[in-house]
């Protein structure tokens, strides 16, 4: 096959290549990942504004389970607008081009930072509720498209190394969402709503050079049945002296072109039995990150910092450091997914990160029984920071793109997207009420979800590190009964 030799092709970066990267990381995922860490620290500057705006304009008062449902709405509402994007960007990306479809998310974003400035001076909790919503449409948008769009810039053997940064950007903008909404910034009473809509910063400023970006020359290519435009994309991407590169990746296009058995549509994909283990492993890889407890972690780690002695508000600190930690860890990635193979990365996180969740359950459930239990959970909290950025962070971002080819791509990431979105939502709306009943038990779930990962990866992820989609596709065609190895 095409595939067998792309490791020989090892181009350097071009300039083209990585302001794209970096420009669309910063003003998409970045963006989509501060939506995320922003809404915590002035939640309840914020639940007081919306008790009084419906007093002042509704003439009622919220009970206090009334003020939380109405909370509960506003954070939920843009994981609600994460998944529906999710399910849009399928259609949008195979119909329009990848490139547009970041296009009609910064314009989501900028609808979302203007409802968000203009929220307050209008007292209408009903535009705070809309922004949330257009927002998450946009994030929904960005994890669905922005993973795809950098695979199928990069070259070949650079893949697994541009797929990484959708996730390194929204592991950033959860940190510099959590930033902005400090009490020393924006995290006040007369200033909270800027800094719900701060984001704007990175959209403007990595949006001007948009003139420049290049749409994906495989979906040039093979969707849009131009090879002309292609091959003249690859040209201002890989420099007029790789022609040999360039030809390399031109015969991989018309491989997956003439493959009359491509599907692009929902109803094609799903009914397809040749994308049923694919299928399975983006969504569980997607919605397993979810389920892995890392949100919950950090929902947690606050309280953990206060019972291991730290202050109300050093423990807020503490636990941005740990954001900190999770986004430096993360900035590996590119390294990593360059050199490893996925699945050795993949089981090894799964694996680890089971054990220290385990352990977290363990030390809490006992912390106040053994004095150094408090600075035990710490160090678990860390442990599975950090092994959590080896694999279960970086790597379900994009592995439907080394997975899928080009025609069904789109839907398989926006399947994947939407389990992501959908098993978020359960994490925010359970597991309160979970740890309520279970206890520190509640992270035994999570560790079991890893457990589960690991088992997937072992059996039926086949390796993609170095090679084309169509060489790993056949792999997985037979469902259960497929022979990875």
């Amino acid at each position: 096959m095409v595939a067998e030799n792309e490791h020989k092709f090892k181009p350097p970066w071009s300039k083209l290549l990585l302001m794209a990267a970096f420009a669309t990381t910063l003003g998409s995922a970045v963006p989509a990942g501060y939506c995320i860490g922003v809404i915590n620290a002035p939640s309840e500057l914020m639940k007081v504004w919306c008790n009084q705006t419906v007093h002042d304009k509704y003439g009622s008062t919220l009970s206090t389970s009334g003020l939380d449902i109405l909370w509960s709405s506003v954070v939920s509402i843009f994981l609600v607008g994460g998944a529906i994007g999710s399910l849009g960007g399928a259609g949008l990306a195979n119909k329009y081009g990848r490139k547009t479809c970041l296009f009609i998310c910064a314009a989501l974003f900028a609808i979302g930072t203007v409802l968000f400035i203009f929220c307050r001076a209008a007292q209408s909790v009903e535009m705070l509720l809309l922004g949330r919503l257009i927002v998450g449409l946009a994030s929904g948008l960005v994890t669905a498209t922005l993973p795809m769009y950098l695979a199928e810039l990069a070259p070949p053997a650079q893949r697994g190394t541009l797929g990484v940064f959708c996730g390194v950007g929204v592991t950033g903008g959860v940190v510099v969402g959590q930033v902005f909404s400090l009490a020393d910034i924006f995290g006040t009473a007369e200033l909270w709503h800027y800094a719900l809509s701060a984001y704007i910063l990175f959209i403007v400023v990595c949006y001007l050079p948009s003139y420049l970006f290049p749409e994906s020359p495989k979906f040039l290519y093979v969707m849009k049945s131009d090879p002309a435009a292609a091959r003249a994309v690859l040209l201002r991407l890989r420099g007029s002296d790789a022609n040999k590169l360039i030809d390399h990746e031109i015969a991989i296009m018309e491989t997956e072109a003439n493959d009359d058995m491509q599907s692009s549509s929902f109803s094609d994909v799903l009914r397809d039995s040749r994308f049923l283990m694919p299928l399975i492993i983006v969504c569980c890889f997607q919605g397993g990150q979810q389920l892995s407890g890392i949100n919950a972690i950090f929902y947690y780690s606050v309280s953990i910092f206060t019972k291991a002695g730290f202050s109300e508000t050093n423990a807020q600190w503490a636990n941005l450091g740990a954001g900190c930690l999770n986004l430096s860890v993360s900035l590996l990635g590119p390294l990593l997914m360059a050199t490893c193979k996925r699945r050795s990365l993949m089981m090894l996180s799964s694996a680890i990160c089971a054990i220290f969740l385990f352990s977290i359950a363990f030390v809490l459930n006992y912390i106040e029984s053994v004095s150094w239990f408090p600075w035990a959970c710490i160090v678990c909290i860390m442990g599975y920071l950090f092994f959590y950025q080896f694999g279960l962070g970086p790597i379900p971002y994009f592995i439907g793109s080394e997975l899928f080819e080009v025609a069904p791509r789109p839907v398989a990431m926006s399947m994947g997207s939407l389990s992501s979105w959908v098993c978020n939502f359960i994490i925010g709306m359970a597991f309160p009420s979970l740890q309520n009943v279970w206890g520190a038990f509640v992270f035994l779930p999570f560790s079991i979800t890893c457990v589960l990962l690991f088992l997937l990866t072992k059996f039926y992820l086949p390796e993609t590190f170095g090679r084309d989609p169509s060489e790993v596709a056949p792999l997985v065609s037979k469902g259960f009964r497929s022979k990875v190895k």
